[in-house]
């Protein structure tokens, strides 16, 4: 069965930027937020670290040095006018965040308390500073109920376990989307003026990874099969702190209170790496450190993982606390009580008393659908925008990550630019028209679900996903040379053609999670190709694009974003090898690029 909706305004995801985008947009529209989960289900709720905001509260701070830390974190590839934005509304966005009641931690004095994050420094690099905003360690689960009740009071309409698998693009211009209601198996086609996706990441294509399992980027892949262009997809970030084998996150919270990275000699040994921050060094360069501690044999036994260790004694031998604090049991449990419970449930392990495995985990995705600083979705390199479509959060680019985002900048990615592009939809519906819809918008999706759903195929949708989260995260991992990254791109269009002849088990519509988990394989399966495309012609390393092979940031060739595009026919199954790489300059305002030294 087919079902049609109008709305001013869709939004697609419920995390943090779709509901602080709604939450803006219906003070005067008519707004839809579609979610593939129930809202506080979202992949936001597990951001456990913070929200930088430099609001000085607990010690001298500032917007520039915040824009400085976030375009050096980003090695130089971040658009300048974008972190600006990023580090000047971070307070406002903060501050209406409380203001609608979110429960952040508080000083004596009543003010918001801030701890030390990596990358986080005063005065241009000269020494850590405390400005991620907290609610404990809960503080992404804080911000998903605190926007959820605002979007709630604002009656914006939720369509709850709704996948959202196309949309509608005619003329150039964004008119809605198309989903699968999942309980049902019925088809939702939503017209509207204008359209934001906010779906999140895509770290499901990669074996180890801190993503939840929805996050596998069907509207991103939906954006790059109507020909518009991915933005810098070589740059996904490993996260140094993943649970050793499981890739579930432990916060850089629990290094900002002051835990430190030990090997199987039992040294601190980030002091190598990052003389001055040390393990508070950024992510890109802990997980590298990581790395080559384990193939120099100084894993824990021999094996590849390092410790992170948060025992008190360790903490005050080392004077790592924060502000070189005396810190205790009590306190660390009071600070960390989410962190420490993960290490002792997922772990056994008494993280008071003994060092926690960990390893680098596929944690976040610079690179996605470019936008503007309005979110406004761009249609090629030049700047020019697809009307009626926008983006927010991870699946977007601005690029205010680079290279490498800073810990805490996703989530005050997510209240900025989703505050922005609820505004900005807000602002267009105002005056646009709804474009006359083409006839069965649905239909090339009903065909394909029709075919992966009937059709009695030899291959097995998991058995071709462990494949390619294997090659992708052995091949396109923290370090990379482009024959690795070749065999990487091979091998995905080899399961790309298997693809074509996927069979599954469930013939039915109601609930069929066998159909959607085969559907969310052929999306990944283009983005992983599109990733490898953009690694293996970026000749340099630089952030989180490691390579061996170019060991050397380039900025005389490679100080540009990438920019992919699928040029074939517009599909809703995986693409053929038609693609463009073309490239749009980097932002450079206030700080000229320079060797980045922690």
């Amino acid at each position: 069965m087919i079902h049609h909706h109008q709305f001013d305004a869709i939004i697609v995801g419920a995390g943090g930027a779709g509901l602080m985008a709604a939450l803006h947009a219906s003070k005067a529209a008519n707004v839809a937020v579609i979610s593939k989960l129930y809202p506080t289900r979202s992949h936001t709720g597990t951001a456990q670290g913070g929200i930088a905001a430099p609001l000085a509260n607990m010690e001298e701070d500032n917007p520039e040095w915040y824009m400085y830390d976030t375009v050096k974190g980003g090695d130089y590839l971040v658009d300048q006018d974008a972190a600006e934005v990023l580090a000047h509304e971070s307070i406002d966005a903060v501050v209406e965040l409380e203001h609608m009641g979110l429960p952040f931690d508080r000083t004596p004095e009543g003010r918001i308390e801030q701890r030390r994050f990596g990358g986080h420094t005063a005065d241009f690099g000269k020494r850590a500073v405390m400005r991620s905003c907290k609610s404990a360690d809960r503080t992404g689960h804080m911000i998903l109920q605190t926007l959820y009740q605002a979007c709630i009071k604002q009656n914006v309409q939720f369509f709850d376990e709704f996948f959202v698998v196309d949309l509608v693009v005619e003329g150039g211009v964004c008119l809605g989307a198309v989903a699968i209601e999942i309980n049902t198996g019925d088809v939702h086609v939503f017209h509207a003026k204008a359209t934001l996706l906010a779906s999140g990441g895509f770290g499901r294509m990669f074996k180890v990874t801190s993503n939840a399992h929805s996050l596998t980027g069907e509207p991103v892949a939906a954006v790059y099969r109507r020909n518009l262009p991915l933005e810098d997809l070589e740059f996904f970030q490993f996260h140094p702190t993943g649970i050793y084998k499981m890739g579930v996150l432990l916060s850089e919270a629990a290094r900002g209170e002051g835990g430190v990275f030990v090997n199987g000699k039992g040294e601190r040994f980030m002091e190598r790496y990052a003389p001055n921050m040390k393990d508070l060094a950024s992510r890109d360069v802990c997980s590298r450190a990581i790395y080559l501690e384990i193939k120099d044999g100084r894993g824990i036994n021999g094996k590849d993982y390092v410790y992170l260790d948060i025992r008190p004694e360790t903490i005050n031998g080392y004077k790592s606390g924060p502000g070189g604090k005396t810190v205790t049991a009590e306190e660390l449990e009071k600070k960390l009580p989410d962190i420490i419970e993960m290490m002792r449930i997922y772990l056994g392990v008494e993280p008071m008393k003994e060092g926690v495995p960990i390893q680098p985990t596929a944690h976040y995705a610079m690179g996605g659908i470019p936008t503007d600083l309005n979110c406004q979705v761009l249609a090629d390199a030049t700047g020019a925008v697809v009307p009626g479509l926008y983006a927010a959060g991870e699946c977007a680019c601005l690029s205010v990550h680079g290279a490498n985002r800073l810990g805490t900048n996703s989530l005050v990615d997510l209240v900025v630019f989703g505050r922005r592009g609820g505004r900005a939809m807000a602002e267009f519906v105002k005056s646009a028209d709804f474009k006359p819809m083409p006839s069965a918008p649905e239909a090339s999706v009903v065909a394909e679900l029709e075919r992966i759903r009937t059709q009695a195929g030899q291959e097995k949708a998991g058995i071709l996903r462990s494949e390619m989260q294997e090659i992708m995260m052995d091949n396109v991992g923290v370090f990379r040379t482009g024959p690795m990254i070749q065999i990487a791109l091979n091998k995905v269009r080899e399961l790309k053609a298997r693809f074509a002849h996927v069979a599954i088990d469930d013939k039915g519509k109601r609930f069929n999670t066998d159909l959607l988990e085969a559907y969310e394989l052929g999306a990944m399966l283009d983005l992983a190709e599109a990733t490898a495309l953009s690694a293996l012609n970026r000749t340099e390393s630089r952030g989180a694009h490691s390579r061996d092979d170019h060991p050397k940031r380039d900025d005389v060739n490679w100080l540009k974003h990438t920019f992919i595009r699928y040029t074939g026919a517009p599909t809703v199954a995986p693409t053929s090898a038609e693609t463009e790489i073309t490239y749009k300059p980097v932002t450079i305002t206030k700080f000229q690029p320079k060797e980045r030294t922690y």
